[in-house]
């Protein structure tokens, strides 16, 4: 599962990266996990408020950090 996290570097880009990475470890999940922090690249996803969150290609979250019952469902899929 190919996860991407959109955001500048913010504390909530930061704390959805580390709520994923713990998340994914709990469930044994194998994800790749990357940061996109580039503005252009950001917005080519179509993303206005960060953090977002790409999964395999789609964007399925924007705008504050993810709730961790929202993160697991993820996982499951």
């Amino acid at each position: 599962m190919d996860i991407k996290v959109l955001g500048t570097g913010c504390a909530n880009c930061k704390n959805t990266i580390a709520l994923i990475e713990q998340i994914a470890k709990v469930k044994g999940v194998p994800v790749t996990l990357s940061k996109v922090e580039e503005l252009r690249d950001i917005m080519g996803y179509g993303v206005m408020s960060t953090p977002g969150v790409v999964i395999d290609g789609k964007v399925v979250h924007a705008g504050g950090v993810p709730s961790r019952d929202k993160i697991e469902q993820w996982l499951k899929a």
